[in-house]
């Protein structure tokens, strides 16, 4: 293969992994505009977004965060050996030990509900909420188990080089979703609805996992699932898996405590900072993890003297910040000024629950983690280069710090402040957001100081970098414009006036030769 060649496999790789979460982002949206339209900051959207924390939390530990940083290293430097055999026999030893693993935990997890909820929301003194929330965590438990199962298919087709796949299965869990609150929607009581929706979240994320299964075995005719502890490469992927296990557990407790927090604020506030998030992870899925999903088996694959990994890592390091920064920061300067366009074209309805009042609450919580969104996304890189060099303990170090900064941060800024500010304690939701920001720049600045000590320092321009904050406060300069001086109503016509006008300008502004490489 030629050095061309070599070096647009993992381009395409972003590509494809983008366009598959492109897709699947949108049907979340869809999924939640209909959702916002039914349920607006409820109760019972209280409650929905509440019980998904304790899933989501399991799947995020068991699943593919933790699985593509210790099963993929290994399993792709089989497959670059042709040892395909013993890669095959590693693959049903972690499938084995995920699906025992997990059906304990789902057991477990349903038993123990009620001693659950209180951890994360433990604000939720209305009995209305609280038992809503029970109700929901217990549907919610077996659709995880096969959410983790589904993760493993994508670190398997993701090893192959089949990223188009296994980030766009999502997109038929999000069908099944917007089917049952189309079709029962109006129909129902809220609280019903939402244990329709949870129902209906178990049975696409069966179907998420089946679709993925058939092209999983072909690419592995060398699978066998049996608990093979005997092998070498097994022990490395559990070796591995216990300190990005933790690693993961510590990042995502931080969105348990952001929730935890949350459930004290005025009701809604769950919600909203559910909604916000929902927005903000979108460049962080589409820019940050397709990035390093197709990085880290390029990286993983990496052979020769260490001088000669490490100038490879470097390279592909600085080619991965470079894409990642030319799209988040214009995704910064849009949720900080214009994120009342992008809430309200999601969520925003004239017939619906979602109106102007909770379009600005949802905004400036986007605003809020508009403050960390580069130093995310750009993060997650920076532990995969660890990860490619077999290093998890240092990811693991330095998320442990951001998470207790993030909560102390958090609890200051979303519950004294308030009150001493004298503004309404709802706000506080704009401190949680603003917090973890703050702490996820120090992580960020930690985990590139750490790895420039080990193969040396990636590059990427300061007057290019500050070329493309201008061209995004220039476009939301002129956006902001459009939207005083021809107020539109109608908040997806008002996003289409504004947004569309702010991203054309940038790409002009910016250096419209870079969207092309």
């Amino acid at each position: 293969m030629s050095t061309a060649d070599a070096r647009k496999k993992p381009r395409r790789g972003a590509s494809l992994v983008a366009a598959g979460i492109l897709l699947s982002r949108i049907a979340g949206l869809i999924r939640n505009h209909y959702f916002s339209y039914y349920f607006g900051l409820s109760p019972a959207a209280d409650a929905f977004g509440a019980a998904l924390r304790i899933p989501n939390f399991l799947q995020n530990l068991l699943g593919e965060g933790v699985l593509s940083a210790s099963f993929i290293p290994v399993y792709s430097g089989l497959l670059a050996q042709d040892k395909k055999e013993e890669a095959g026999r590693v693959a049903g030893a972690i499938f084995a030990i995920l699906a025992l693993v997990t059906s304990v935990i789902v057991a477990v997890g349903v038993l123990a509900t009620p001693l659950l909820v209180p951890l994360i929301a433990q604000g939720f003194q209305d009995e209305e909420r609280r038992t809503l929330t029970i109700s929901l965590v217990r549907i919610f438990f077996p659709g995880t188990g096969l959410l983790v199962m589904s993760a493993w298919c994508l670190g398997i087709l993701n090893s192959h080089r089949r990223f188009f796949l296994s980030y766009c299965a999502p997109v038929v869990l999000n069908a099944v979703m917007i089917a049952a609150l189309l079709r029962f929607g109006g129909h129902v009581d809220t609280d019903q609805l939402a244990r329709l929706v949870a129902w209906a979240s178990v049975i696409g994320s069966g179907v998420q996992f089946l679709v993925q299964l058939p092209s999983v075995l072909r690419l592995v005719p060398a699978l066998r699932v049996q608990l093979a502890f005997d092998l070498a490469s097994t022990r490395t992927v559990i070796r591995n898996f216990v300190p990005v296990f933790i690693s993961r557990g510590v990042v995502n407790l931080s969105a348990y405590i952001d929730t935890w927090l949350a459930s004290f604020l005025p009701t809604g506030a769950v919600a909203a900072l559910l909604n916000a998030q929902m927005i903000y992870l979108l460049p962080v899925s589409l820019f940050g993890m397709s990035v390093s999903a197709s990085e880290l088996p390029e990286m993983s694959s990496a052979t020769g003297a260490d001088h000669e990994i490490a100038a490879f890592l470097v390279k592909r390091l600085t080619v991965g910040l470079r894409r990642i920064a030319l799209f988040v920061i214009p995704s910064v300067v849009a949720f900080i000024a214009l994120g009342d366009m992008v809430a309200g074209a999601i969520y925003a309805s004239r017939a619906g629950k979602f109106g102007a009042v909770e379009t600005r609450y949802v905004w400036t919580i986007l605003a809020g983690s508009g403050i960390g969104l580069l130093a995310s996304t750009q993060g997650r890189l920076y532990s995969s280069a660890f990860y490619a060099l077999k290093d998890t303990r240092t990811p693991l170090n330095f998320a442990i710090l951001r998470v207790t900064l993030t909560t102390v941060l958090g609890y200051l800024c979303a519950l004294p402040l308030p009150h001493l500010l004298g503004v309404d304690p709802k706000w506080g939701a704009c401190g949680l957001t603003a917090s973890a920001g703050l702490s996820g720049w120090i992580e960020f600045l930690l985990l590139r100081q750490a790895l420039a000590k080990r193969i040396g320092t990636a590059h990427l321009g300061v007057p290019w970098v500050l070329r493309l904050w201008g061209a995004a406060i220039v476009a939301a300069a002129v956006a902001w414009a459009i939207k005083l001086y021809w107020p539109i109503h109608q908040p997806q016509m008002a996003a289409v006036a504004t947004l569309i006008p702010f991203g054309v300008i940038y790409i002009l502004l910016a250096d419209p030769q870079q969207f092309r490489k």
